[in-house]
């Protein structure tokens, strides 16, 4: 039998004598891995996730003219979006705004592509349907209460180019339907909207006011993207939406300095765990220590054999931590974010190492105590 077997064979058997108490420090080491492992996997993949809860309050990023003599145009909107990643783009709602008269009235029009506004802007509760054919508008809720209107009404819309509101200056406009009324608490309900070919069809073709973006990334991405399509495309002024940007930024840094003390609180618990029982394994076999020193056994070989049976421990409990980690953080993941979470291969070999790293730094106590049993007093029962 090779020295490495019979090692490994003494270890396990010291284990097995003392199930009990080695089984309170594997638990303990298996409980801190798993939240180690749980808690480090949703700090990688928190970012994803808030991003995706974000992008429910809608737009990041908004693009406008660069100067009062530059015109928003859509084919300078494309050159922009080029420069973000595909992957991460969410959508891209262009906006056109227009006076219209409905009953008389004055209101606000909004043209859009209503697919997009759909994906920028899924916190819009709306009562009935969205657009779906030519001749739909989404009423907002003030504008609907103000003129009396409801889904399935019928209206007609009409536009004149200059500010005089004499009635003989308006074109004819188009009769359309109410889809849906619109709801969202904010300003939105003193609009209406429809697409973007009835906007040009009923005011003519002309240039973009705003175009809304909603981009799934961090702030320093979108703030690069905000850099170089400033810098390559003239007639465009990117802008971040602080509103929504810095309040994920903040909820995202609490939210992983959070985890992170959590994380180091259960480590150092387990460490300190671990101590307790190591200690209490060598006051146990202070005799055996004692009569192997007297027989000549040197420090370093009961070093190897304490030091083997924590690390051992902390191999096996890292890796009971990393298959209950990842259950750990699916659960937390499905139940906080409605989202599954990814496994990140990684996690395997970090995991067992910081758990066969804290089970080593918690026998350091021990073990010194253990080495500095003399055999003379042990063996006359002092």
């Amino acid at each position: 039998m090779t020295k490495r077997k019979m090692y490994f064979r003494m270890i396990t058997a010291s284990l097995s004598r003392r199930r009990s108490r080695m089984l309170v420090a594997l638990l303990a080491v298996a409980v801190g891995a798993t939240i180690l492992s749980g808690l480090v996997t949703i700090y990688y993949d928190v970012p994803r996730q808030m991003g995706a809860q974000f992008r429910n309050y809608g737009a990041n990023m908004v693009f406008i003219s660069s100067g009062a003599d530059e015109k928003l145009e859509m084919k300078d909107v494309e050159e922009g979006v080029s420069f973000i990643d595909s992957k991460s783009l969410v959508g891209v709602a262009p906006y056109k705004y227009e006076t219209v008269r409905i009953h008389e009235q004055p209101i606000v029009a909004a043209g859009t592509d209503i697919t997009q506004a759909k994906a920028t802007s899924p916190y819009w509760k709306v009562n009935g349907k969205w657009p779906e054919i030519t001749g739909d508008v989404l009423v907002g809720k003030a504008v609907a209460e103000k003129l009396n209107l409801s889904g399935g009404d019928s209206v007609n819309v009409t536009y004149s180019e200059g500010e005089d509101e004499n009635v003989d200056d308006l074109n004819l406009g188009f009769d359309m339907k109410v889809s849906g009324i619109l709801e969202t608490g904010g300003s939105e309900e003193d609009y209406i909207y429809m697409s973007m070919e009835d906007m040009e069809g009923l005011a003519g073709e002309g240039s973009l006011d705003v175009v809304e973006l909603s981009i799934s990334a961090s702030r320093d991405e979108l703030k690069k993207y905000e850099e170089v399509i400033s810098s390559n495309v003239s007639a465009i002024e990117p802008r971040l939406v602080k509103r929504v940007t810095q309040s994920e930024s903040t909820v995202l840094t609490k939210l992983q300095g959070l985890v992170f003390l959590v994380t180091a609180v259960v480590l150092v618990l387990t460490m300190i765990c671990v101590t307790t029982t190591m200690t209490a394994v060598v006051t146990e076999r202070r005799k055996e220590i004692g009569l192997r020193k007297a027989l000549g056994a040197s420090d370093k070989s009961i070093i190897r054999e304490f030091m083997g049976e924590g690390l051992l421990l902390g191999g096996i409990g890292g890796a009971i931590g990393v298959v209950l980690g990842y259950l750990f953080a699916q659960f937390v993941s499905m139940n906080v974010f409605a989202g599954s979470i990814s496994f990140v291969p990684l996690m395997i070999p970090i995991t067992i190492g910081i758990s066969v790293l804290v089970t080593g730094l918690a026998c350091i106590l021990p073990v010194r105590s253990a080495t500095d049993i003399d055999p003379a007093i042990v063996l006359k029962g002092e």
